[in-house]
């Protein structure tokens, strides 16, 4: 019981800390359409243009990163746990690891290329802003990614913690025979 009331208030901890990272993600995204409104006013179209994707595609490569590297860790987490008789299903598992490496080094290629893509927008980007807007972007753009990445953690946390919850309140329920 202490253990689940442990479990409970870090659960709490870890609801308000994600209402805190969500106040600042509206806030990071509301810098965002700043940044983005000043340089639609200064920028060629086509400049402008090129600023949107990189943003857009800034979001999905550091998503699909995450989501390769997190079905990687549960697939070897898998493996590792697997049962030495279970042939069949460790053949299929390893294919899938093998599969997921290959997709993520693939995801880190497209990573590599956002990031001479970044530099190529923020060399634009510094021929329009004046010091202070330039300093915006780059906040902006730096907090995006760091701001998913720390959205994914707290959501996994979250979850491992109502997981952990449900399986003690589960064999409470079950008696003290069962432990």
């Amino acid at each position: 019981i202490q253990l689940i009331e442990s479990i409970g208030r870090k659960l709490s901890v870890l609801q308000e800390a994600q209402r805190g990272l969500l106040e600042d993600i509206t806030a990071n995204s509301a810098l965002g359409e700043e940044v983005e409104t000043n340089l639609k006013a200064v920028c060629k179209s086509n400049e402008f243009e090129k600023y949107r994707l990189f943003i857009g595609d800034l979001d999905k490569v550091v998503n699909l990163l995450l989501s390769l590297s997190g079905r990687l860790a549960r697939v070897e987490n898998a493996l590792n746990s697997i049962d030495s008789e279970a042939n069949q299903e460790k053949l299929v598992l390893i294919e899938k690891k093998q599969q997921l490496t290959g997709q993520l080094a693939d995801a880190k290629e497209l990573k590599e290329h956002m990031e001479r893509r970044e530099k190529l927008v923020f060399g634009m980007v510094s021929r329009y802003l004046p010091q202070d807007q330039l300093q915006d972007y780059q906040h902006f753009v730096k907090m995006k990614s760091a701001l998913i990445i720390e959205q994914r953690e707290l959501e996994e946390k979250i979850k491992l913690g109502e997981e952990q919850l449900k399986c003690l309140r589960e064999s409470l329920l079950l008696g003290p025979s069962n432990f």
